[in-house]
């Protein structure tokens, strides 16, 4: 649970300093419609992951000009596993899912943020998750939820000391 305080430490530095990070359930008055519903989705998330038995360690995690979703913790196999986090909030699946919007380059500014965020932390497994988030806040409906686990790799040329090389896949 050491490196859990580490994180927790951390993440109360980043909201400090650098980080956008919004407290939890925050809305400005003049947010669009596209930013209200990815707030919504990601609180969404967050409840979803909680249930599941994940940790949340930060929500909107600002790394430079990328954006860290959530960053949480899990059990695995009685290892700590990092997770980052991406969500994606769709009012439906009719112009494609989620996952088709994690493109390469959505893909390239994820791992370029979590290679940041872990470069202060020991070497621990990670892994990038997707949360996929289908509904609308004022529909009245439950919104469907997917969760894809390991939904892509880091990438290469981000890979330092830091970072446990391949994860636990």
């Amino acid at each position: 649970m050491a490196i859990l305080e580490r994180l927790r430490t951390l993440m109360a530095a980043w909201k400090r300093g650098d980080s956008a990070t919004r407290p939890e359930g925050a809305i400005a008055g003049d947010v669009s419609e596209t930013e209200r519903m990815g707030i919504w989705g990601e609180g969404v998330a967050e409840g979803f992951l909680k249930n599941k038995g994940y940790t949340i360690l930060g929500r909107r995690i600002k790394m430079r000009k990328d954006e860290i979703d959530l960053v949480a913790a899990c059990k695995v196999r009685d290892a700590e596993m990092l997770v980052f986090v991406e969500v994606k909030t769709r009012t439906s699946d009719e112009f494609g899912g989620g996952k088709a919007a994690l493109d390469r380059r959505k893909r390239h500014a994820l791992c370029r943020a979590a290679a940041k965020y872990t470069r202060t932390l020991p070497k621990r497994p990670f892994r990038f998750d997707l949360v996929e988030v289908v509904g609308h806040p004022d529909s009245g409906y439950p919104p469907e939820i997917r969760h894809y686990e390991n939904a892509f790799p880091m990438e290469r040329r981000y890979i330092h000391n830091g970072l446990h090389k391949h994860g636990m896949r």
